[in-house]
């Protein structure tokens, strides 16, 4: 390999598209250029559950401009409901709160709003139950969890370690209803001509999008065509296709040939695009005399809607942090009328890091031990539940040099002007994902240039310029002499940006094209010359345990008066295998900590269980960090090579900043206060009631 590729993997080029982006030109699903189009409002259901009996929309049709009223009886029947959450106006059936009853289409975004409002729906009430607890009578257990892990695991005798333990904490934990808020709405642009659909969606994976919407219209994939070239966020939100997609391409087809435009609103982005399930986390832990684990149990509980499953893997994180020789770990679920939740970043690592990293500080100073040295004092050999060795693992190196940089050793709480000072610390785990899948093609285009082509997506993560970079790498030129293409399924086949898998599974799939490019046309090629090229399997086959890990450090004060809460500083180091482009990682390590901060803080989506409502469902009462929050925050890395989870040697950053952080920042606050603290957000109330 000459230096020049040397510099291409490890580099920080300017951002592909940052010029677009700050210019204004970059264009969105709500951007795109089409002529003479007409917009989409929603009317939405105001009960939890019941029948729609009625629907007037007479003052509305009356209106000028407006086109259409979409409703069950009078809209385009679907070829397939078997998915509920995408299955449009097909029924009269009303399954939650916010439940789409009516489109209205008019010629103006204000007109097709005002319209809406003049619908007048009649919903016959039945009685519904959106009460979450982890002591219900009905608790269901889910076949498998997110991810497709096993949603019980055992292994040695729990109860015999925590009896025989010298120290137990046996305390219940609870997270909020958190709702994903991406800085551009959930938005479809939908044209049907001749036949075929085309969307400008805003959306994590193009194809999946296309394979979703196609299923529901009983349309061949490729009479589908989805185009995302700019996503502004999506946090797992926009990872699977919600009913916003099938309701534009319903309106389009109910107008052929005349773009439609349905852009979410913030407050209808809480009930209809998914969100974090509420957990309760019960935790037990059991150590001997020197702070070694003798037992780990966790069992997780969350909701699911009564229309369709989903199983947050909250216990599952657990099984691969810390030896313990007797093991067990459960998810159940209520089954409630609530909209459907779905991926949150890092869903089942965020949440599930919580109970276990507060226990096990509250473990370590029950048996007297410094929190950084027992988390060492627990590290395991092999993944604790299979026995397989980790392709690497270092979290004791971050754990010490996040302590060396943090300042640990000169650890002390103190009070300062009124202000109680404390620090604390939380491990962090994300597992390597690779997505099965995707293509990718590489050509020649002439005077050293080359195009690589993949339907990836970037929803603002850098994909446009670290996806380059691996190409660029790949094929031994400069990244100048890349020309990347991305986010249409008129491109090669990709699979959805999610799991922190995707310089993972794309990269490896460039990678592929490229070495199939060189070996068919070697260090000359001509003008046209081109390959392609599919991911290729696990050249581990599986033999290795592969995950990334990290340390979060924090500093916490609370006022002793107010009870209010600051964290001035927060600093988190991770082993995350090779960083392709250092600013881009760094941002995102920076955010997803700072999302956690926002988590431990702040956000909670508050459920009214008499109307099954959301009621601070806009960022004026739903709130989230700022940069007044977060006045110092550092993420660094440690240097970490992994020949085993692809040929780049990374592992994913986008979502293990999250986890840990809310850990972190409660041990902190314990630190400060001796205030236990374990059900978030973290909350002035907490302290004013000074109950340890």
């Amino acid at each position: 390999m000459t230096d020049l590729v040397h510099r291409v993997l490890g580099a920080s080029p300017r951002r592909v598209d940052g010029p677009a982006k700050v210019t204004g030109t970059a264009p969105y699903a709500g951007d795109q250029p089409v002529d003479d189009p007409v917009y989409a409002a929603l009317v939405r259901s105001e009960v939890a559950r019941g029948t729609l009996t009625s629907l007037d929309s007479s003052a509305a049709e009356a209106l000028d401009g407006v086109l259409a009223v979409l409703a069950p009886d009078r809209a385009p029947r679907l070829a397939s409901v078997d998915d509920p959450e995408l299955a449009a106006l097909q029924s009269h059936e009303v399954s939650f709160r916010g439940q789409v009853l009516a489109v209205v289409v008019a010629r103006t975004p204000e007109v097709a709003r005002h319209a809406a409002s003049l619908v007048r729906a009649h919903v016959e009430r039945h009685g519904h139950d959106v009460r979450f607890s982890a002591d219900r009578a009905d608790l269901a257990k889910p076949e498998k969890v997110n991810s497709g892990a096993d949603t019980d695991t055992a292994v040695g005798d729990v109860e015999r370690g925590l009896a025989e333990a010298a120290f137990t904490v046996d305390q219940t934990y609870s997270t909020a209803w958190y709702n994903n808020n991406p800085l551009e709405p959930h938005t479809t642009t939908a044209l049907w001509a001749d036949g075929e659909l085309r969307l400008y969606e805003s959306t994590q994976g193009v194809h999946t999008t296309r394979e979703s919407v196609a299923t529901s219209f009983g349309l061949a994939p490729e009479r589908v065509h989805v185009i995302a070239p700019h996503v502004g966020g999506g946090f797992g939100s926009k990872g699977t296709a919600h009913v916003h997609a099938v309701l534009a391409g319903m309106a389009a087809q109910a107008l052929p040939g005349t773009p439609v435009k349905l852009a979410l609103t913030r407050q209808q982005m809480f009930s209809l695009v998914g969100y974090r399930t509420p957990t309760v986390q019960h935790v037990r832990l059991g150590c001997d005399r020197d702070g070694r684990l003798t037992a780990i149990s966790v069992d997780a509980f969350g909701q699911t809607s009564r229309i369709k499953e989903f199983a947050e893997q909250t216990a599952v994180p657990s099984r691969v942090l810390y030896a313990a020789p007797n093991r067990r770990s459960t998810h159940r679920l209520a089954r409630l009328d609530v909209p459907v939740p779905a991926w949150m970043r890092a869903p089942g690592e965020c949440p599930g890091m919580f109970g276990p990293e507060v226990a096990v500080d509250e473990l370590a100073l029950a048996c007297g031990v410094d929190p950084v040295e027992f988390r060492i004092r627990n590290e395991p050999d092999v993944e604790p539940e299979t026995g397989r060795p980790f392709s690497t693992r270092n979290l004791v190196a971050c754990l010490r040099e996040g302590a060396r940089r943090f300042g640990w050793e000169h650890r002390r709480s103190y009070e300062e002007d009124g202000w109680l000072v404390g620090t604390g610390v939380a491990s962090s785990t994300y597992p390597v994902n690779r997505m099965p899948g995707s293509e990718a093609t590489v050509r020649f285009t002439g005077e050293g240039r080359y195009r690589v082509e993949i339907g990836a997506a970037d929803i603002g993560t850098g994909t446009w310029t670290s996806l380059a970079q691996v190409a660029a790498d790949a094929l031994g030129v400069d990244f100048a002499d890349v020309e990347l293409r991305i986010g249409d399924t008129a491109l090669p086949k990709a699979s959805v940006a999610g799991g922190s898998s995707g310089i993972t599974s794309w990269g490896s799939t460039v990678v592929a094209a490229a070495r199939a490019f060189r070996e068919e046309f070697g260090d000359r090629p001509r003008a046209g010359d081109g390959a392609r090229a599919s991911m290729p399997e696990d050249a581990s086959g599986g033999e290795y345990a592969m995950h990334a890990f990290g340390a979060q450090f924090a500093e916490v004060r609370v006022h002793v008066d107010t009870g209010e809460v600051r964290v001035p500083r927060l600093l988190g180091v991770f082993a995350v295998g090779r960083v392709v482009n250092p600013r881009l990682a760094r941002s995102q390590l920076l955010g997803g900590m700072t999302m956690g901060l926002s988590m431990a803080l702040h956000e909670r989506s508050v459920l009214d269980e008499r109307t099954g409502h959301v009621v601070n469902h806009d960022l004026a009462e739903y709130h989230i960090a700022t940069n007044g929050d977060v006045p110092h925050v550092e993420a660094h890395w440690i240097d970490e090579h992994d020949p085993h989870t692809n040929p780049m040697g990374t592992k994913g950053v986008g979502e293990i900043g999250i986890v840990g952080t809310a850990a972190a920042i409660v041990n902190a606050a314990h630190h400060a206060t001796g205030v236990r603290v374990r059900d978030l957000p973290v909350t002035l109330d907490h302290f004013l009631r000074r109950t340890p």
